[in-house]
Formats: C-alpha cells, structure tokens, sequence
C-alpha cells in the first residue's frame, strides 16, 4: 500500500478457530482433517518437524510428491528417502492452513502425521485427556 490507498479487510471479529481432542486409551490425539481437500485421519505428532505422509496417501491424494526436495529422514527403521512438499491446505477441525509444509515418507509411516509445520501456528493446551488447538494467526 502507499499513502493514500485503503485496505478492506473482512469482518473483524477477533474470534480464532479452536478444536478441541480426546486422547485415545494409550495417550494419542488423533484429528479429522484434509490435506489438499481430501480426508486424511492424523495423528498428532509434537516431535515430527512437519506433517507427514507415506507414499500412498501422497497418491491417494493426488501429490506429485517426485517434485519436491529429496532428502533422507531418519526413523526407528534407519535412514529412509523422502522429499519435501508444501501442502496448499490443511484442515483439522475448523481450522484451515495455507501453505504447510510437509514431508512424504517411502516407507514406515503407517499413519498420516500432523507434526510442528501446522501446531507451530497454533496455540496448544493440555488438560487431563484434552488438548486444545487455537489458531494463532
């Protein structure tokens, strides 16, 4: 903008979009989503760097995960090739992110993955067996 010019924005209303999640019987938050408009069950991970995907699921959602950055990530299983992709959209709940980032697995990753590239931007808070996810910005 430059002097003189206006910004319309949409309504200020000041609400942020939270979801609430119940842990299962062993501890684990698991959150309906989409990635890219297709459903996808995650698991959430506070020591996965990014969200993260096998192979299939990249298929199954139609990523040309090939085209991304190719690098070696390092699991229980030793040091398997994956590549970087960005995710045009993530939704969880009410909450829906532009532009995460991400990472497609070969192989050993059973579950879909939401890791720190989306809870980053979130503000997290635990109480007993429910956490809470709060959009930031």
């Amino acid at each position: 903008l430059s002097m003189g010019q206006s910004f319309a924005g949409g309504p200020a209303t000041g609400e942020r979009q939270s979801i609430s999640l119940t842990a299962d019987a062993r501890g684990h938050f698991a959150a309906a989503g989409s990635l890219n408009g297709y459903p996808v069950s995650f698991l959430v991970d506070t020591g996965a760097t990014s969200i993260a995907i096998n192979a299939a699921e990249a298929k199954r959602i139609g990523l040309d995960y090939r085209s991304g950055q190719a690098v070696g990530v390092s699991t229980a299983g030793g040091v398997v090739p994956a590549w970087r992709v960005k995710f045009n959209t993530v939704k969880v709940g009410s909450i829906t992110l532009n532009q995460v980032d991400g990472m497609v697995v070969e192989t050993g990753l059973n579950v879909p993955l939401l890791g720190m590239s989306f809870l980053n931007r979130m503000e997290m808070r635990r109480d007993g067996q429910t956490m809470t996810l709060t959009q930031r910005y």
